[in-house]
């Protein structure tokens, strides 16, 4: 009789935890998986599933008016919150049923109950008290908003969680943060015709981001009509007697809104699952510290994900789990190559990019050859949209090799996944060159770029 109840023990079913309990059971594996909320994690509950479908909808008022200089007559458009809302609630209902339909294809035991971390081995059921002994522990929690610093009056705030389930559109919505999901937000609700004011405590948005596409896409964020309130910390959110929500900043006037966004950051989903008791050592913000097996300070737990802060996105949670399945279960070993992720940023416009950004590749050492462009999309010169594409490749010098593709502009999500291919296979500028262009298409830029000026960093 085994020791063991099952071969791996999995707490937290999202996109890391779902692929790595079904690959592992593929392997023959006995698997169970562990999960207290909706079957599919942050991505498809309530992350990038659902903001996805809420910028789709939030771009039909450009198309609209767009269309009219194309020689479409249409009326006034109406814009109805609730459909939009129930829209998207049903059709994330729709895909955690699927994620649930491909743990119980693959015969994972499923338990809709949290679980916790007694020791190297065991894991208890919270609601049914019962241990359950495992030769391997994956964790794959993800991670959660945090409001930091905690804000007096945080109470009046709510989180990207709950800003999916609004009862009504509102008037006016401070976003407080300044990285890729307050903008995301901010710019989605700006063009359902909401009010948006960010504030943010940094003299720019996006930080770690190329600062070029920083700034060009501000400015972009700006002329679609979102206030922006940088170096400025707020203090705290008051409630009015008439439901508004007053926050006060450190300088300048208080800001009014009917709902306060905060999107201050995130933080790994690890407090209160006996990790440290286990002695499961944690990083500074509560990470799960793993090698690049995933593997934890102890041998038969792992961590993948978010809960790791390496790289938080979910493609990458799917390949560590992918990886960590087939290295314990498959008999085949290999890990996940975090040194270059292509990433995109939904907002409108929207920011692809992948590789090195022009500091990033300064402060390493390159000598650089900068190329850029910037001009007015096609359908921008019939429907008359002030609206501009900008691209730049940052090349090392000596090699030629391309080190990092930036994009701002329509659809750059799309191209970046392309042009992350040929940056991983180390494409120089030459390949790049003799590329024939596709025309006429926004990407052809890519590989049309002559003159380069070297960094001025």
């Amino acid at each position: 009789m085994s020791a063991f109840d099952v071969d791996l023990f999995v707490i937290g079913a999202g996109s890391g935890g779902t692929r790595a309990a079904r690959i592992a059971a593929g392997h023959g594996a006995s698997v169970a998986i562990a999960e207290e909320d909706r079957i599919g994690g942050t991505c498809v509950i309530r992350g990038c599933v659902p903001k996805k479908l809420f910028v789709y909808a939030s771009r039909f008022a450009d198309e609209f008016e767009d269309a009219a200089g194309f020689g479409w007559k249409l009326g006034k458009p109406e814009f109805d919150w609730p459909t939009l809302r129930d829209a998207v609630a049903n059709e994330v209902g729709r895909l955690s049923g699927l994620y649930r339909k491909g743990l119980e294809a693959a015969l994972v035991q499923i338990h809709e109950e949290r679980a916790v971390i007694e020791g190297a081995h065991t894991v208890r059921l919270q609601r049914s008290g019962k241990p359950v002994r495992a030769r391997h522990i994956l964790v794959a929690t993800g991670g959660y908003p945090a409001f930091d610093p905690p804000i007096p009056g945080g109470e009046y705030g709510i989180s990207s969680n709950e800003i999916f389930h609004l009862p009504e559109l509102p008037r006016r919505l401070l976003v407080v943060g300044g990285g890729y999901i307050a903008l995301e937000f901010a710019s989605l609700f700006a063009r359902l015709g909401v009010a948006v004011t960010v504030l943010h405590r940094g003299d720019n948005v996006l930080r770690g981001f190329d600062e070029d596409i920083r700034t060009r896409l501000r400015e972009a964020l700006a002329h679609a009509g979102i206030t922006f309130r940088l170096g400025c910390t707020i203090d705290r959110i008051e409630l009015l007697a008439d439901g508004t929500r007053r926050a006060h900043c450190a300088g300048g006037e208080p800001i009014d809104a009917d709902v306060v966004l905060v999107a201050t950051g995130r933080r790994p989903n690890t407090t209160g699952l006996g990790l440290e008791a286990a002695g499961v050592k944690l990083g500074p913000i509560g990470q799960v510290l793993v090698d690049e097996g995933s593997a934890s300070s102890v041998p038969s737990i792992h961590a993948v994900g978010d809960v790791t802060n390496r790289i938080n996105l979910t493609p990458v949670a799917i390949r560590e789990g992918h990886a960590f399945a087939d290295s314990t279960f498959g008999g085949k070993p290999w890990t996940t190559d975090h040194s270059i992720v292509a990433s995109a940023v939904f907002t409108t416009p929207e920011i692809g990019t992948v590789g090195l950004t022009e500091q990033q590749a300064v402060a390493a050492g390159h000598e650089l050859r900068v190329f850029e462009a910037g001009f007015r999309p096609m359908k921008a010169t019939i429907s008359g949209r002030q609206e501009r594409i900008y691209m730049k490749l940052v090349v090392d010098a000596k090699t030629d090799r391309m080190l990092g593709v930036h994009i701002l502009g329509h659809d750059a999500g799309e191209i970046i996944q392309a042009v992350a291919i040929a940056v991983t296979m180390g494409a120089t500028k030459a390949d790049f060159d003799r590329t024939l262009a596709l025309h006429p298409s926004a990407a052809e830029e890519l590989v049309t770029m002559r003159t380069a000026r070297k960094s001025a960093l």
